[in-house]
């Protein structure tokens, strides 16, 4: 019994609304990609050694700043290792942490450029978009020469629905230092257009540019993936997710990628496994909500209704820590809970930002309470 085509889009990658999977794959890449490097702070801590994991590098950068606590360019530092432990952990918590972190090293020096930047790609985690432009906007003004900015600036642009600036941007991204998150940035936005070959040409940029280490490997290959899926090529999909698996076989993303393959063949109790595992590992709303769709369509109701609840509890928590999360809610009430509801949720979602996904929730969200697209949304084609 394959799940409904909703079910399945909504799950996959291409949507951004709760910045779950691409987004915050893309943030992934600005983090992997060496821009802004953990400096070795004034007062002489140790600096964590070569392959360190995030935490260790929390560790080493936290006790430099016990050492010299007048270091605003290693408190930019520690917060942007917060977000990247956000990434990896699914946990919203250092969201706070993050902020404090920035807070400080603009406390110390209010024309930082790290912080500043940092605070923008905060913004992006909580659906901020317009404070997220403004932030970026004035880390481009503190120095316009630092590429990955850009992303912040072309992420805010997209998400609010200004697609001829977000063009404008990558163009000058292109123009200043053309990298991995530039390509990447490019397919997504290609995407949203329809351009899916587009899309796939800009991966095969990103894949050349982006070295050899594992993590950008890993990052890359599921987008290629999630294209893939996207545009109905299961083999493909499955062959790529299947590559970043033989290299990194814990690699959450990855793993989801072949979970909707398989829920989508009506292979199920696979799926759910492979969504369990997931879930386990990084419990996003939108990984409980396919747990519990596939464990619904294999007639499992009570496990369906745990998959529901663990969504639910993991959006209050994003909520509790400064996240809008309208656009989950609004897709989750259509599909889990009251369309009405939804309807509310995704018309004030679209009026925020008029993208290409908050049209997408909201036009779902009027078919489920039976409403005419037509009558509510009217596209004036500009």
């Amino acid at each position: 019994m394959a799940l409904s085509r909703r079910g399945l889009q909504f799950k996959l990658a291409a949507a951004v609304l709760t910045f779950a999977a691409l987004l915050l794959a893309l943030r992934g890449l600005d983090g992997s990609g060496g821009e802004l490097p953990i400096a070795e702070s004034a007062g002489g801590g140790a600096a964590a050694p070569p392959g360190a994991t995030t935490e260790q590098r929390v560790s080493s950068l936290e006790a430099q700043l016990a050492a010299d606590p007048a270091d605003p360019e290693g408190y930019g530092q520690l917060g942007l290792l917060y977000l990247q432990r956000v990434r990896e952990s699914g946990d919203p918590a250092l969201y706070t942490k993050a902020e404090g972190a920035f807070d400080e090293a603009l406390r110390i020096d209010p024309e930082n450029f790290t912080a500043t930047s940092g605070l923008g790609s905060l913004a992006l985690s909580r659906h901020d978009f317009r404070r997220a432009l403004e932030l970026g906007e004035r880390a481009r003004r503190i120095n316009p020469q630092i590429p990955l900015n850009y992303g912040v600036i072309a992420d805010a642009q997209i998400e609010l629905g200004r697609y001829s600036a977000a063009a404008d941007t990558l163009q000058r991204w292109v123009d200043l230092r053309p990298e991995l998150s530039t390509y990447a940035r490019i397919s997504y936005f290609r995407e949203l257009h329809g351009d899916i070959g587009g899309a796939l040409a800009a991966m095969r940029l990103a894949v050349s540019a982006g070295g050899d280490t594992p993590e950008n490997f890993s990052y890359v290959e599921t987008l290629v993936g999630n294209l893939h899926l996207t545009r109905g090529a299961y083999g493909d999909a499955h062959a790529a997710y299947r590559r970043v698996l033989g290299a990194d076989p814990d690699y959450a993303p990855a793993k989801f990628g072949l979970a909707q393959i398989e829920a989508g063949r009506g292979e199920l109790a696979s799926a759910i496994r492979r969504y369990r595992e997931v879930v386990r590992v990084l419990p996003l709303p939108e990984y409980a909500i396919a747990l519990g769709d596939a464990e619904q369509a294999a007639g499992r109701t009570p496990a369906a209704r745990r998959g529901y609840a663990l969504a639910h509890e993991q959006i209050r928590m994003e909520t509790a820590r400064g996240v809008n999360t309208d656009a989950e809610l609004a897709l989750f009430e259509a599909d889990h809970g009251s369309p009405s509801t939804a309807v509310a949720l995704a018309r004030d979602g679209w009026r925020y930002a008029p993208s290409v996904n908050s049209a997408d929730s909201y036009a779902w969200a009027l078919s489920q309470a039976g409403r005419s697209i037509a009558e509510h949304m009217p596209f004036t084609g500009g």
